[in-house]
Parts: C-alpha cells; structure tokens; sequence
C-alpha cells in the first residue's frame, strides 16, 4: 500500500482527474451543474495528488456546519459530507503505519460495529445500515481524518483552523446574545440553520479545550490561547447549554488533577466551575420544582421510561438504529447515550458501546500527555454530554475524535522524525568513530 501511494498513487490520480476533466468539457453546454460537481472532483485529486491531508484540512472548517443539504431522497448535513469527503482520501493515501495507540482505538470502534451488526441484521430496514455505517464515520472515519492531518505535518493549521471556526461562531453567539441582554431578555441563543442550543454549546466547549490545554505544539501565545478559551466559554454560557458546561467543567477539573503545570488552572477552574455548577444546579431544581411535566427536566424522564419500554420488546438486540424515524414507535430520541443504544441495539449493543468508551479513554490516557491529554479530554467531553442527550449526532460527535486523530498523528509524526534524527547522529557518529556505529543503533 506504501508503494502504491508513493508511485502507483499519484500516477492513478492525475490520469482519473485527466478523465474527469474531459467529462467536464464535454458535460458543461449539457448539464452544468453535473459539470459542476465533476469540476470540484478533478480539484479535490488534484489537491490529493499533491498532499493526502489538504482535502481533510479543506473541509475541517464545514464540520461545524449542521444545515442540512439534499435531493433525491438523500438527506444529510453538511458536517456528514464534509467527513465523508475528507475521509475516503484520508483512508486510503494517508501517511502508514498507524500507531499503536490509533491501532487500538480502530479495534475498538469495529468492536462497536460488531456488536450493532446484530440489530442490523434482525431489523432490515434502509436507514438501519445506512446509520450503521455513519456510526463508524463519525468515530473510525473521523479518527483517520485527524490522522491524516497531524501525520501529515498539518496538525498545527488543523488546530488552529477549528479554533478560528469556533471563534467566528462564538462571536455570533455572543452578539446575539448581547444584543438579548440589552433588550430586557436572557434566553437560550440559537444562531438557525441547524444550529441550536445544544449544538453550539457542545461543539464550542470541545474546541476551547484545545486553547486551554494548548499543547506546545500548537505554538500558541498564552494570553492569545486565554482570550480564545474566554470568548469560547462565554458563547457556551450564552448558549446556555447545561450538557456543555457540565461537561466542560467536569474535564476542567479533571485536567487540574492529571497536569503538573505552573499555568494556575486551579484559579481558572475556581473561576469556571464553581459559577457554572451553581447556575446549573439552580435551573435543574426550578424544573424539578415547578410542577411542568412538559419541561425538560419532566420530559426527559418521560423519555427514558419510554425508551425502556421500546427496548424491552427486543432485549438482545434492541429494534434498530433511528428507530423513531420509522414510524413504528414513538418519534423522540432518547436523551442518553446509554439509553440510546440500548433501545437500539440492545444489550449487545450497549456491551459493545461501553468497550468502545472505556477502550478509547484508557488509551489516550496512557499517551503521553503532550500528546494525549488534549486527545483523552475531547473525548471524555463527548461522552459526558452524551449523559444528558443523544450520543450519535454530526459534529458533536465527530470533532472530538479528529482532534484525537490530530493529535494521535502529531505524536506519531513526532516519533519519526526523533527517530530519524537519532538515526542520523548515530550514522554520523559511525563515521567519526569506526566501530561505534552497529552499538548505538542497536541500542
């Protein structure tokens, strides 16, 4: 596969996108906008030609974007094609071998697969397996997308171009929600286009980990990094998620205890946390006070006892993925990772879901925290979050786990290059010193 991406590949490239833009020629006076398409596909070979990890640093930006795009009876958001289009290059030109780490974690996501296969099989229905296999893109593929970027020399700019993303969304959030202040009304801010609350609180307080861990590798200035992190922070209050800032808060304070830093996070947590647990506490008792069985502290309740309704019919093997789009049950998502997939998959489903959580955050625990402390604390994020809605949703799920991949292939690409200057010291000590060459190799 290594020769065939260093010769064959690129070779195999530029003849498709010679045929490709042939096709275009002659399809612009017919149908443009297949042309169109056939014109954007001769680019993305073009770019892949040149650097497998330029079509996924393309489209890192586009995974923030929910709104959701279609014809024909394909359905899908933007976020979901960006992935898509990002990893089928990522998957197949991306610098090799994986790590060990990436190795592990790949098990594991396909011990997941394993495990839903069941409810495939035993409710055949289309959008079963066609989630089936977006469950694997969303974690598997979004791994090897961030791979690709960090292993590829971009891990940096990959970084650097979601907190830019994030920072334009943070900006909008806090205007609109300024511009609310100021005219007597505190509510949730929602920006439309698909992006709600939840969305916008969760995906924002994932990537203000990256300024807040800020990796040395990153190569951001600390007051530049504490600017990013408090403008993220505050559009996460604005949107007043509760999942996002419980989650951000919990892995705040986990971080405090895993990393020996000068940096005084334990002021900054003091700063965070403490607010934070305390307005949402606060709301959480006025829900459970107020006697409103329609709000969403009553609902979600409702909610779960439902779920575990709908999953007692089929305990094995749960009755399907998005079950509540076929009609044949009640049409809510259950607010709980756990849930979720248990009502989905089953117990099956459900052992293999908590394989996959509990394998992903021991293994980037034990990479080395330059590397994974970033990595472990998107992750446990996503998880967290999942403990008060749906687990399984674009963005929220998958940018967590390119970060990951980003800094996975960082550590990776890092550990070649001191290898092979470790290499090259020990040549150049051979050559000054006969004889010591074969000893400092070895060693």
């Amino acid at each position: 596969m290594d020769a065939l991406r260093s010769s064959g590949g690129p070779a195999a490239l530029v003849l498709a996108a010679l045929l490709l833009a042939l096709g275009v020629g002659w399809l612009v006076p017919q149908t443009p906008l297949i042309a169109l398409a056939a014109a954007g596909a001769v680019l993305l070979l073009g770019l892949v030609a040149v650097d497998a990890a330029l079509v996924p640093l393309l489209f890192l930006p586009l995974l923030y974007v929910t709104y959701r795009v279609g014809g024909g009876g394909v359905d899908l958001s933007v976020s979901d094609l960006a992935l898509g289009l990002g990893t089928i290059p990522a998957l197949v030109f991306a610098r090799r071998p994986y790590s060990r780490p990436m190795r592990q974690i790949l098990w594991f996501t396909a011990i997941y697969q394993t495990s839903t296969l069941f409810t495939v099989i035993a409710n055949p229905y289309l959008a079963n397996g066609v989630e089936w296999v977006h469950a694997w893109f969303l974690i598997g593929g979004a791994l090897i997308y961030g791979w690709a970027i960090g292993r590829g020399g971009h891990g940096r700019t990959g970084m650097l171009l979601l907190l830019a993303t994030a920072c334009v969304l943070s900006l909008f959030v806090v205007a609109r929600g300024l511009i609310s202040l100021a005219q007597g009304t505190f509510g949730p801010v929602e920006l439309g286009y698909g992006m709600q609350k939840n969305f916008l609180g969760t995906v924002l307080a994932m990537t203000a980990l990256i300024a807040y861990v800020r990796p040395r590798w990153l190569q951001l200035q600390p007051h530049l990094a504490a600017g990013i992190f408090w403008l993220l922070a505050a559009a996460v209050g604005f949107t007043q998620s509760r999942q996002a800032i419980i989650a951000l808060g919990i892995v705040l304070a986990i971080l405090v205890l895993r990393s020996n830093t000068d940096r005084r996070r334990s002021k900054l947590i003091l700063l965070v946390v403490i607010p934070a647990a305390v307005v949402v506490g606060t709301l959480v008792q006025e829900q459970s006070k107020s006697g409103n069985q329609f709000n969403s502290y009553f609902q979600r309740l409702t909610w779960f006892g439902d779920a575990i309704e709908i999953w007692s019919t089929q305990p094995l093997v749960g009755v399907g993925l998005r079950y509540w789009y076929t009609g044949r049950y009640p049409a809510f998502q259950p607010p709980n990772a756990e849930i979720e997939v248990l009502a989905s998959a089953g117990l099956i489903g459900l052992a293999g879901f908590v394989v996959l959580m509990i394998g992903c955050v021991y293994v980037l625990w034990r990479v080395p925290p330059e590397y994974g402390l970033l990595a472990v604390l998107a992750v446990l994020s996503r998880f967290i979050q999942g403990q008060f809605d749906l687990f399984w949703v674009a963005s929220q799920c998958s940018i967590p786990f390119v970060i990951a991949g980003i800094c996975l292939g960082v550590q990776a690409l890092h550990d070649d290059e001191g290898g092979t200057l470790l290499a090259q010291d020990a040549t150049m000590d051979g050559a000054r010193h006969p004889g010591a060459t074969a000893g400092a190799v070895s060693s």
